[in-house]
């Protein structure tokens, strides 16, 4: 198959994905859709790169993770994670069933800003999580091991917990 296909059909099966991340790392719809041009840019120049050692799906994350990483701090952005906090983000993130009865607007707010005072590893992590990778998917998105994925999820799920309930 020939680059532009496999290019073609790559962007035909994530760009949702793609633009979810690049939603995540930006601040409007214009900011959203430079980013998702940078990705697909970055995706079109490394894809001869892609050793099959991991899903596509899996390195499509981590192109996407890093050039938003990689862009914000290019135009001095903070680091933000933009998320619109829905009851279903909220039981994800929370774990709790007592916490997951709570829907109530000011605890989106609540959630919102503590997900953008999140380190920025710990949003990497939490937006991998919030689209559903596995503990595995995201630690090959972020290069760190499985076991401390699953630590710092723990910890950053636990930590919420205690400021939200």
């Amino acid at each position: 198959m020939k680059k532009e296909e496999s290019f073609n059909e790559i962007i035909k099966e994530n760009s949702n994905r793609i633009m979810r991340i690049c939603s995540y790392y930006s601040s409007g719809n214009s900011n959203t859709d430079d980013l998702y041009q940078e990705v697909l840019i970055n995706i079109w120049k490394s894809l001869e790169k892609f050793r099959g050692e991991s899903a596509i799906s899996t390195w499509i994350y981590r192109v996407a993770v890093n050039t938003c990483l990689t862009h914000s701090a290019k135009t001095g952005k903070y680091y933000s994670l933009m998320i619109n906090a829905t009851p279903e983000i909220f039981n994800v993130l929370t774990d709790d069933e007592h916490t997951k009865s709570i829907q109530k607007e000011e605890k989106f707010e609540a959630l919102s800003t503590e997900l953008n005072l999140l380190s920025v590893i710990d949003k990497a992590l939490i937006s991998l999580v919030i689209e559903g990778l596995s503990t595995k998917e995201i630690s090959d998105v972020i290069g760190i091991t499985e076991p401390n994925v699953r630590t710092k999820i723990c910890r950053i799920k636990s930590d919420l917990r205690k400021k939200l309930i």
